[in-house]
């Protein structure tokens, strides 16, 4: 793990180091990935069941298996115990009563001169959602996803999920149905971001694709985008802590891993103008990596990625955590909304000792598909806005062209645009 200290001699190239986490090489595999879109668009089906048995190991006959049975969602969500049932529905209301206060309206503006101005908020009319199913499943990524599109009115939502051997997770199952999802496809990777961005016979085609995923999936997002929208280019997650000598060094290490587990190229990075706490949170993330069943993953992220900076006073600790713009910040100080005009840069922003990364990802209600390796400094998180468009309403009366024509038709004169000047002229008096 990089130990570093503002006052050393190393510490601008070891920061340096620190802001390139997020770089993905997706020059690497951006053939691969162009060359399945490709194969998507040319053959559809055909190729699409050539690469589940390729990556998914099994064997689809693909206009028949591929569709996920409504009563399959059904069965699953009866069979999970009543805790984890009701903590289900307790993410459910939570992110939906959350998502419920984002969304836009439309509006109009009358002038006296009889001109109507405004904008139309709707919502797009097809969405796909890519919820990841390799190395782990994620249901709280399908209900983060879905209930902002539904928020939004979307009336066609389809799911992709990978589902390796032919497999699906029941407990995402559980949570499609919850939902109210009613068509979930078993096709993931790169495969499927192009089946909901150019159509299948059996996909049907989007116009917004939202989800994480891995370098195949994220380089497939950021090639489909401009023939379908998407949310964002997401890479590893991540996680920083600004931190005072109030803090518990033993929740700050837990946190830290809690990123950590995710996968190897996830980041956590704790600065601190506090030594003491610094050595505190060292020897605690020991402690709590042997007790981790997934402690390979997380050790190789901690040692790899991770970092603990120690600054001259908390304003340097905020400027360079502004600098790297995480995906996720706690500010675990004694008086964190003091802090809070001076972030600047953050996907979401946890604030108190009592305030874990984790609630978010869960519980809380906010978005936890979030912009990383720094894009929050120009990305937001994914909200209800992501599944909505903006149309702007205009009308002019008799009296209003009047007013205001003639510099109308001024200016597209001066372009040489004569015919754009001659259609507003001849409706001046």
């Amino acid at each position: 793990m990089v130990f570093t200290n503002t006052s050393s001699k190393t510490f601008s190239k070891e920061f340096d180091e620190l802001l390139q986490r997020g770089k993905m090489d997706m020059a690497h595999v951006s053939s691969i990935v162009g060359g399945i879109i490709d194969e998507i668009k040319a053959e559809k089906n055909e190729a699409l069941g050539r690469h589940i048995i390729k990556f998914d190991n099994w064997t689809p006959q693909v206009e028949s298996d591929l569709k996920i049975e409504t009563s399959a969602m059904e069965q699953a969500y009866n069979m999970i115990d009543d805790d984890l049932k009701a903590a289900l529905h307790l993410a459910h209301d939570r992110i939906r009563r959350y998502h419920e206060k984002q969304k836009p309206k439309s509006w109009f503006d009358d002038e006296p001169n009889g001109t109507i101005l405004g904008q139309r908020v709707t919502a797009v009319e097809s969405a796909g959602l890519y919820i990841p199913g390799g190395k782990a499943a994620y249901p709280s990524s399908l209900l983060m996803n879905v209930i902002p599109a539904q928020v939004a009115g979307v009336e066609n939502i389809i799911v992709c999920t990978p589902t390796p051997d032919n497999k699906p997770n029941e407990l995402l199952l559980a949570a499609c149905h919850l939902c109210g999802v009613q068509n979930v496809y078993k096709v993931g990777g790169a495969s499927a971001i192009a089946a909901m961005a150019y159509g299948t016979e059996t996909i049907p085609k989007v116009d917004v694709i939202t989800g994480p995923g891995n370098i195949f999936v994220a380089t497939a997002k950021k090639m489909v985008f401009g023939d379908v929208n998407i949310d964002m280019i997401a890479g590893p997650s991540e996680i920083g802590i600004l931190a005072d000598d109030s803090a518990n060094a033993n929740h700050l290490a837990i946190d830290l891993l809690s990123q950590a587990e995710h996968d190897e190229m996830a980041s956590s990075i704790l600065i601190t103008p506090s030594q003491d706490l610094a050595d505190a949170v060292q020897e605690e993330i020991e402690n709590w990596l042997v007790k981790l069943p997934r402690q390979k993953i997380a050790r190789k992220s901690i040692e790899e990625r991770g970092a603990i900076i120690v600054t001259k006073t908390m304003e340097e600790a905020i400027y360079l955590m502004n600098k790297i713009a995480p995906e996720h910040l706690e500010v675990a100080t004694s008086s964190p909304f003091e802090l809070l005009p001076l972030i600047k840069h953050a996907g979401a922003i946890f604030l108190g000792h009592n305030t874990p990364e984790a609630i978010g990802d869960y519980v809380a209600g906010p978005n936890h598909t979030l912009p990383t390796g720094g894009t929050a400094k120009f990305y937001s998180p994914l909200g209800v806005e992501n599944f909505m468009k903006k149309t702007s309403i205009i009308s002019f009366s008799k009296k209003a062209i009047n007013e205001i024509g003639k510099a109308c038709a001024l200016l597209a004169d001066t372009e040489g645009l004569t015919a754009h000047a001659e259609s507003v002229k001849v409706r001046l008096d």
